[in-house]
Parts: C-alpha cells; structure tokens; sequence
C-alpha cells in the first residue's frame, strides 16, 4: 500500500479548509451547483458525441466530487476531460461522463448514485470519493459502508460494469491511528468486491506546491496531467 506524506503546510490548508467548509468541506448545495463548470449536477457532461453511423458508445462513468469536477480549471484541463482525449488518440469505442459534485461526501455519493446511474447504461465506474470524508474526520467505517453501498448499487443496476476504485489519504494532523485506518478501506473494499484499486489518486501530485492550486489541495492543470497519466494506466488494460 502506497504511503503518503503531505506536508505541514498542507496539513494546515486541510484543516483550515475543514475549519471553514470551504472547497471540499462545502455542502451539497454550494454555490457551484455542483461540478467545476458550475452547472447542475443534473446535467452530466458528455465529453465526445457519437453520430447515428457508428456503433454506439460505450461510457466510463466518474463519479467524485471536485477532484473529479476540475474545481478552479477549465474543464477541458481536468483529468477526465484528458482520459477522453486519449480514448479518442486510440480510436476506442468509449466516452467519458464526468459525474463529479464539488463538497460530495461518501454519504452523499451513496444518495445520489442512483439517480446518476439511470441517466445512461454505464459500463465503467470509476469511483473518487472520501477525500472530504478524510478532511471532516468522519469515521472511517461510516465511509467504508457508503462506498460499500456506491459499489453494491453499481453491480445490482449492472452488473457487467468494471468498477475501479481511487484511494485517498486522510491529512496527517488527524493522527496515525485515523490515516491507517482511512487509508485500509480501500484495500479492503477492493480486496472484498474484486475491485480494480488505484491506491491513491494524486499519487506524484499531492502535496507539491506547484503542481497545486493557492488552495493547496486541488491541483493545477499540469498536477491533472499527472493524474491522467496514472488513470490511463489502469484504466487502458481494462479497456
């Protein structure tokens, strides 16, 4: 299992983030409405079209929050707009749909995941959530049940759907105690569902002061470049 250590400075931004509920800490209902383009969550962003004279699309569903959404980016710079670019250098029948909700929790993704999934067949989930659940303290086995819960939902509403799943760390000022523990329920559910794990999603990103926004937490378009690097090589084999 990768180990992550994000420094004290940043350890500070998290917690002042928590502290205020700003960015990730925000609610549901933030003024973004829910994705880095500001625009309703109701509205899932299809990045490619498919003509009448093609075989039809298959999609590869993000569902996160606003690590997924670009938050502070064009969303054209945002990892998944990236993995989309690549599908199309490739010429492989699959589409992107970017599902990330600025401030979404674990609790939240498990209420709202199945409105998501009956908007369109889904045949990957890439599943990014608990960074706010690590930042809020919440208790690492109330978000173990609600991922739990994502994952069940996905494979009851289709169950030929690849499922990969993107750790997180818990900030360090949580103590040693809680980040091993956050830290586990990845492993665990991958290990319990025969998931597809990416241990950790900003892996070479987290933590790198210039390859993060003023925030310190959401990174930079060259830090999204990073991430879909490291997506596209789990997610390519599986494609």
């Amino acid at each position: 299992m990768l180990c992550f250590t994000l420094p004290r400075c940043f350890a500070f931004s998290l917690l002042s983030l928590v502290l205020g509920c700003c960015h990730w800490g925000c609610s549901n209902a933030d003024s973004s409405g829910g994705s880095a383009q500001g625009t309703s969550p109701a509205k899932e962003v299809d990045s490619s079209a498919e003509t009448s004279s093609e075989a039809p699309l298959k999609n590869i569903l993000f569902f996160g929050n606003s690590l997924t959404a670009a938050y502070g980016l064009d969303p054209l710079e945002g990892f998944v707009a990236l993995i989309q670019q690549k599908l199309e250098a490739g010429d492989l029948p699959y589409r992107t749909i970017n599902s990330g909700l600025s401030g979404e929790t674990t609790a939240g993704g498990a209420s709202r995941v199945e409105w998501v999934l009956d908007q369109q067949k889904v045949d990957v989930f890439f599943l990014e959530l608990g960074g706010n659940d690590g930042l809020r303290g919440i208790d690492p086995e109330a978000s173990f049940q609600n991922l739990q819960s994502i994952i069940d939902k996905v494979e009851a509403k289709y169950p030929d759907c690849r499922i990969v799943l993107a750790g997180m760390e818990a900030p360090p000022n949580m103590g040693a105690d809680y980040t091993t523990a956050f830290r586990q329920i990845y492993q665990r559910l991958a290990d319990a569902n025969k998931l597809v794990l990416m241990p950790f999603l900003l892996k070479d990103v987290g933590g790198i002061a210039k390859l993060n926004q003023p925030d310190g937490i959401h990174p930079t378009a060259e830090g999204n470049q990073i991430i879909a690097e490291n997506v596209w090589q789990i997610l390519n084999p599986i494609l």
